[in-house]
């Protein structure tokens, strides 16, 4: 039974839990609201559902530091390079773009790169903090390979989201925030914890054929590199699968290159001597300020034109509506003015670390 957890609630609870793991208490507060920014855009697979396997189980395994050490390594008026030292990955990513942004304010644009970093969340949290600012926004992050090539059947790259924001005059910016395979692992992890299959067409084995059937056992296949994603366009080329594959290896140059970091099997989390090891990713920021073109207002006026334009045109046969980028998940977030719905595996989930972080007495949750 899914139990909604009201946001003030989960909020200080995350906290206190990343806090009790070693995340000093400003950093927890901005893992914190990374992680349950993606439940609030109804993204489950990238929020509470990964609280505890993917960021507390790597810091209690050793895996990843709860104290971010952030070295920026290279600087220039307009540019960065920073070594994350294998920290948090959301404070990595939040202090890049913060740079970035400044940056750009002051010179009309600017970028940051990031290397030796952990999973930073969902990458649009980092684009939506330069479209507040006034600033186009642009992110990217390399991942552990679980991705084949066109014709490929081997990961070989991670699902290297490569994530635009423009800012808006409408109540919510244009937010584009995507894998650049059809599905992403934290999906398929999602999906093992409802009992949902496999999604046909999105995952293939070594033969090149699509799998079918439990999500679960699919998700262990990639991990063996039996099975891989498939890119945006799918199998082959016939619908363009050529064009994801494009895309991930931009991000996966842009992620790697500049910052001269870790890239494609290097990302495995396993060390030359196969134990586990630090996940070592790589990200980049960019931020356009608009004042140093023609003015943020305009810009934000213009880019809401734009999209009201695309809504208003011709849709399909027994169609509602049109969206555009970041509408549905404006549209989740006030939907979820309550809380956060948390499914059974996930409750079962916090329970656990409530006890083990002696956190009993200080937090009730609806399914007690």
């Amino acid at each position: 039974m899914i139990h909604i957890v009201d946001w003030n609630t989960i909020t200080n609870f995350v906290i206190d839990v990343f806090v009790k793991y070693g995340v000093p208490e400003a950093d927890a507060a901005i893992c914190a609201d990374v992680l349950l920014e993606s439940d609030r855009r109804g993204i489950e697979s990238h929020g509470c559902n990964r609280f505890k396997p993917i960021y507390l189980d790597r810091i209690k395994s050793g895996v990843q530091k709860p104290v971010t050490r952030y070295e920026i390594i290279k600087e220039t008026p307009t540019t960065a390079v920073v070594d994350g030292h294998d920290g948090m990955g959301q404070v990595i990513g939040y202090k890049s773009m913060t740079l970035a942004i400044q940056k750009a304010k002051e010179y009309g644009m600017g970028m940051v790169v990031a290397r030796n970093s952990c999973h930073y969340g969902i990458a649009g949290y980092y684009t939506s903090m330069a479209t507040k600012a006034g600033c186009i926004g642009m992110t990217g992050t390399n991942a552990r390979p679980s991705v084949a090539p066109t014709w490929g059947t081997e990961g070989m790259f991670g699902t290297n989201p490569f994530t635009l924001g423009v800012p808006t005059d409408e109540p919510f910016d244009f937010n584009f925030d995507c894998a650049t395979s059809i599905t992403q692992n934290g999906k398929f992890e999602y999906y093992e914890r409802i009992g949902h299959d496999v999604v046909p067409g999105t995952v293939i084995g070594e033969d090149g054929a699509p799998l079918t059937g439990d999500a679960g056992a699919a998700l262990k296949r990639i991990r063996q590199n039996t099975a891989a994603l498939v890119t945006v366009g799918g199998i082959g080329e016939l619908l363009g699968g050529y064009k994801g594959y494009g895309f991930a290896m931009f991000v996966e140059f842009l992620s790697s290159v500049l910052s001269d970091g870790y890239y494609g099997k290097q990302l495995n989390g396993v060390d030359e001597n196969g134990q586990k090891c630090a996940p070592r990713l790589g990200h980049f920021f960019i931020a356009i300020d608009t004042d140093h073109f023609m003015g943020e207002a305009l810009c934000r006026k213009k880019a809401g034109d734009i999209i009201r334009e695309v809504r208003a045109s011709r849709r399909m046969p027994g169609a509602e509506r049109i969206y555009t980028a970041g509408e549905k998940e404006y549209e989740i977030r006030l939907a979820r003015k309550d809380g956060v719905p948390i499914n059974d595996s996930v409750q079962g989930e916090l329970t656990q670390l409530r006890a083990e972080t002696g956190l009993k007495d200080k937090y009730r949750f609806p399914w007690d």
